[in-house]
């Protein structure tokens, strides 16, 4: 993190505990951080006993940081939060999904949105991901109605 740019660099990955490189070039891109978002992630950090730069951000205290937390403890937390919030079940990839229709919806060009996803192939942002969050389909069909109803009839 470069908390004075407000940039990210994803660095490391980890499956199944084990740490290698990121899975794609896009991946490991230099991302900007909201400011926001990086009051948050700063607020975190000093709260954090792995605080150094070389931690983990999100450092297991299991691991004594020397790993991050596992998927398991982070899938379990988000299970009780979205129970708790009375969602019901939900897996973590649907942030992923949510986050794309979020910026859909905030009318982010695709080629951006594809960007901010990582991902390498466009298409895997346009057939996979994002749903329409609010009522943007019924305000798209009753502009197209307002043509078709209000299109005079231009007679032969």
């Amino acid at each position: 993190m470069d908390w004075l740019s407000s940039k990210l660099r994803v660095e490391r990955g980890i499956v199944r505990q084990q740490v290698d490189d990121v899975k794609t070039i896009y991946s490991g891109k230099l991302m900007s951080i909201d400011a926001a978002m990086l009051e948050v992630l700063k607020t975190w950090r000093q709260k954090s006993q792995f605080s150094l730069d070389e931690d983990w951000m999100f450092a297991s205290p299991v691991k004594l940081g020397r790993l991050p937390v596992s998927y398991p403890w982070a899938w379990v937390m988000f299970q009780q939060a979205a129970s708790k919030a009375g969602i019901g079940k939900l897996g973590t990839h649907s942030l992923r999904h949510s986050y794309r229709s979020w910026l859909d919806a905030v009318g982010t060009p695709i080629a951006v949105q594809q960007k901010l996803m990582r991902h390498s192939d466009i298409r895997t942002t346009l057939n996979i991901y994002g749903e329409v969050v609010t009522d943007e389909m019924a305000q798209a069909h009753s502009k197209v109605v307002g043509l078709a109803l209000t299109r005079k009839v231009i007679a032969n």
